[in-house]
Parts: structure tokens; sequence; C-alpha cells
């Protein structure tokens, strides 16, 4: 008999019952709200005249709609009312719930994708959900952890289980060593233009070899944040001591003599050696050079001293309307080199790039620079306000805001135009966030996405350039 996958383990170990159907319902170790996708869910439970299964399997913030400007006044001073009463609402259904909730102005309040980790709060083989795509993240801590809509977030609040259907397994393999100024978001981004954003669909992905056997768990994330744009509900990193030293001392992490039993089962969390994977993908880390996204779909990607596709090259005629549709959009020209591309806005922030790490990365590139004249604005986002403390500790803020770029308070941001940070019609934007769709950022903004170093360059150059040519 065939070992098993790491995906395998994890749903097999959390399995309630199949059913006929070939649906599955699973048990959820963790749910993570937030005020966007909850409102409903906590509504519906009244209706029912429900509670919460398991109260202290929840855990909330306030994120997608808050400002990030100063905030002192709490919540009252929220100038869009559509953002002021989710998040009154997540404040009240909280209280009323009983639900442990790190709120607006909580040193703790973060993205969630970035809060729950950094509390221990999704563990190493738990099942966790959100109510957020990219709650993929977590699976960099070596946890099954996909996003849910709002009805399944009221379903899993009610009875802690969640129906699924198994995945099938995929393995993306990377070896050898990357270069300087090449960083996981360009190996996720690399992955994406050699796969495709349907490349990922029905499976269950684990990031294998060197490459992320060597990355920080703040790489990972931002790596297993990016599966879902690869067409995977689910992205995973096995566990490794790496993953057993992050979790060491976090606020809910086992203690004790529980934390040593919790590290011995945590060391069976890898894929069994003769486990078979039902699609396998390797690429060389050496092929790897900083990544820039040019159109309106991840997939859409290219390396820095790339340019941007010519239509007239291609003969698969539904890539040549993708390509002509997104060269309009992004207001582009076939065969623009990549370095020639003007930038109006950067926004350095998001679940996939606002950790301590990725701070520390774009201030490197903008100590003792300015930013270009033709930036209208340059922002910094952490991504949690503990992130933000520890920045400051390390007068990190202070290198931005010499260089001209502003720092904020922590929330999600100019990632998607949910809240006053948003693109203008036309403008581009060297964004470290995960998505370019059409209007993602703001209505006709238009969406480069990038590493936190690529940022930074962009930001005190005006223009894409090789980071390689500044560090």
């Amino acid at each position: 008999m065939a070992g098993k996958t790491l995906y395998d383990k994890l749903f097999d170990s959390h399995l309630v019952r199949t059913n006929e159907d070939g649906s599955s319902l699973i048990y959820i170790d963790r749910q993570v709200l937030h005020e966007v996708t909850s409102p409903q869910a906590f509504e519906g439970l009244r209706l029912a005249g429900r509670k919460p299964w398991r109260i202290d399997a929840n855990i909330a913030t306030p994120d997608h709609n808050v400002p990030t400007t100063e905030r002192s006044g709490g919540v009252d001073l929220i100038v869009d009312p559509v953002s002021k009463i989710q998040v009154k609402t997540l404040d009240a259904n909280c209280d009323e719930f009983g639900i442990l909730e790190f709120k607006m102005n909580d040193h703790r309040q973060g993205i969630v994708h970035v809060m729950a980790p950094e509390q221990g709060a999704i563990l190493p083989g738990s099942t966790a959900v959100c109510g957020d795509s990219h709650t993929a993240t977590l699976g960099a801590l070596g946890a099954l952890a996909h996003g849910i809509g709002t009805s399944e977030v009221e379903h899993v609040l009610a009875t802690q289980c969640l129906i699924t259907k198994k995945m099938q397994n995929m393995l993306v393999r990377v070896d050898g060593e990357l270069g300087i100024g090449v960083t996981p978001k360009d190996v996720v981004l690399h992955v994406i233009g050699v796969i495709g954003t349907a490349g990922g669909t029905g499976y269950a992905i684990e990031f294998g070899g060197d490459v992320f056997r060597n990355m920080s768990m703040e790489g990972r994330m931002t790596v297993c944040n990016m599966a879902i744009e690869a067409g995977a509900r689910v992205g995973l990193v096995a566990v490794d001591q790496t993953t057993i030293d992050y979790f060491d001392g976090r606020p809910f992490a086992p203690k004790g003599e529980h934390w040593n039993a919790a590290v011995a089962e945590w060391r069976d969390l890898t894929s069994d050696t003769d486990a078979e994977f039902d699609a396998v993908v390797e690429i060389h880390a050496e092929d790897i050079e900083p990544q820039v996204t040019w159109g309106t779909s991840p997939e859409m990607v290219v390396g820095v001293s790339g340019q941007v596709p010519n239509p007239d090259k291609e003969k698969d005629p539904v890539k040549v309307d993708g390509i002509n549709r997104a060269l309009k959009y992004m207001g582009l020209a076939a065969d623009q080199k990549i370095t020639d591309i003007k930038l109006d806005r950067i926004f350095i922030g998001s679940c996939t790039n606002s950790r301590i790490e990725d701070l520390r990365d774009a201030a490197k590139v903008v100590k003792g620079r300015k930013v270009a004249d033709n930036i209208i604005q340059a922002l910094v986002v952490p991504g949690s306000g503990l992130v933000k403390a520890q920045a400051e500790q390390e007068g990190l803020d202070k290198i931005f805001i010499e260089a001209g770029l502003e720092w904020r308070e922590p929330g999600c941001s100019m990632c998607l135009a949910m809240n006053p940070d948003k693109l203008g019609n036309g403008e581009h934007c060297a964004s470290t966030s995960n998505r370019n769709f059409e209007g993602r950022q703001g209505f006709g903004g238009r969406t480069h996405l990038v590493s936190p170093a690529m940022a930074a360059a962009a930001a005190v150059t005006g223009h894409f350039i090789d980071v390689r040519e500044l560090i």
C-alpha cells in the first residue's frame, strides 16, 4: 500500500463521514472571522435559534474595511458608511456570541491571514477555514486551510464541520538555489506563469524541494497565499524544524508537556517518501528572476528582463484575445520592455507581503533614497499591530518616511479597494498583493504584482527596474 501525502493525512484525520454523492464532512479545528463575510452568517444563526457549537474554536478581527490612517477615534470615525456598519456589526456579533475578537484598536488586530499565524491560532495538523479565498496562506503551517463562502461560515459556526470534496494531489517541486534579489513572491509568480491560473484546479498543491525547505515561514506563507491564484484551494508545505521553531512560545501554542507531545505528532506531518501525487511540476530555482505581471491575471507574468508579449506571435486564438484585451485595459504595447512601464502608485502590504521580513526587504532598497517625482503615493501597510510595533522597534518606519513613503496602520488597504486606499482610473500600481484583475484596486486601476523589494525599487525610480541593480 502506497504512502500518504500530507494533504491525505490532514484530510483523513479530520474526516467525519463520506457521503453517497462523493462529498465528505470534515471537522474544522479553527474558524477565523472578519467583518465582510460574517454578518449574514451570524444573522442566520439568530434566525435559526442556534448558538456556535464551539465558541473557543473561533477568533475574529476586522481587516478589509478598516482605515489605515490614524484611527484613535475608533469605529465611529470610519468615513464610509458601509465599512463602518460592517466593522460595528462584527464587534456586536462577537460580543453577543462570546467570540474572541481583536478589535480595530487592539494592538493584535491585523489582516486575518497575518494575525492568526502570529497568535499561533492555527496549529500544524489542524484544519482551518475563513470566509476569504486567501486562507490557503495557512497551509504554510502544515495545516489544511481553505477559504469558504458566507453560508459555509454559518455552517461551521453551527456545527464545527464543513461539507467538502476531496481534492487530488499536486507536487510543485523547486530545487536549486535562488539568486540574490529573488524572493518567495517571485517564486510563486513564476510557478503561476508556468502552470497557469487554472493549473491547480481540483488539486491541493504541496510545495516541496530545496527552495521551500530553505524558505522562512513568512516566505512559505507568501507562496501558499497565492496557491489560490494557481487555481488550487489549498497550498501546503510540510512541517520541519522551521515550522516547529515558528510556533514555540506563541500565545495559542501548547505549553510544557503538551508542547513536547504536540511536536512529536507534528514531525509526522510530511508526505511519505512513497506517496504518489496525481501531478508533479518541477522547476529549477536558477530559472527564476524577479517577476512582474503585465496583464489582468496573475498568469500574465514575465521576468523583469523581459517584455510584454506580442499577440501576433501567439497561435491560440483564445490566448490572442486574452492578450489583446489585457493590453487595452493596461494601456501597454506589445513588445514593450517591462522596465519601460511607468508607475503612479506603490503599495507594499496585503496578506501576501505585509510581514516583518517583507518590510525589511523593502526598507533595504529604499534606505538612503527618495521616492521618484512621478509617484503620486507610496504606501507601506504592515499586516498587523504586532508587525507594525516590531518594524518601528527596528526603525523601519523612519527609513520609509525619510524616503517619502507613507507609514500606515494595519489592514487590507489598497489590495482590494474596500476602504479609502484606492487606485484612480488608468493609474499604474506596483503592488505586493495577490490579484491584478480589472478594477481590483479601484475602478480602472492597473495593477502589476511584484515582490516588496521590486515595489520598493519601483518607488525610488518611478518605473520597473531589476532590483538586483540596486542591492
